[in-house]
């Protein structure tokens, strides 16, 4: 085999483990004090919503989204968790980031970080067009 050919016959598609270890490198990779403004958000990986989030967010297939928030963002509490309440989460769906990855030119690392960074915004209480502003200012 040339150097300049590559062996595909063990490359298998990046684990549930791999997106979390690529989660952790896009949110230490965020700014320190936005970090610290996210304190106690739980990050979690799933292959695909569930049947209900998918119900409730009027998703047409399973690989419809690719993230979600659930919590009490910053702009609607004080980030103080009442007794019972479940901490501030967002979900990174693999195989619809995959499939989404599949058609862009972007660094897959990039398109994880851009959906987290996305969920976190909603964290922050910022509109889907206020993080398009952000976005596509910093481009």
């Amino acid at each position: 085999m040339s150097r300049t050919q590559f062996d595909w016959t063990n490359v298998a598609a990046p684990s549930i483990a791999d997106f979390d270890l690529m989660a952790e490198a896009a949110f230490a990779g965020l700014p320190e004090e936005f970090r610290r403004l996210c304190e106690g958000l739980v990050i979690r990986v799933e292959d695909f919503p569930d049947e209900e989030t998918l119900d409730e967010m009027q998703c047409e297939s399973e690989f419809d989204l690719l993230g979600l928030f659930r919590g009490r963002g910053r702009a609607q509490s004080e980030a103080t968790l009442a007794t019972g309440q479940f901490p501030n989460m967002v979900w990174l769906y693999r195989r619809p980031i995959l499939d989404f990855w599949a058609d862009r030119e972007e660094s897959l690392g990039a398109v994880v970080t851009h959906v987290l960074v996305h969920e976190i915004g909603h964290h922050f209480g910022l509109s889907d067009d206020d993080m398009q502003a952000i976005e596509k200012a910093t481009d």
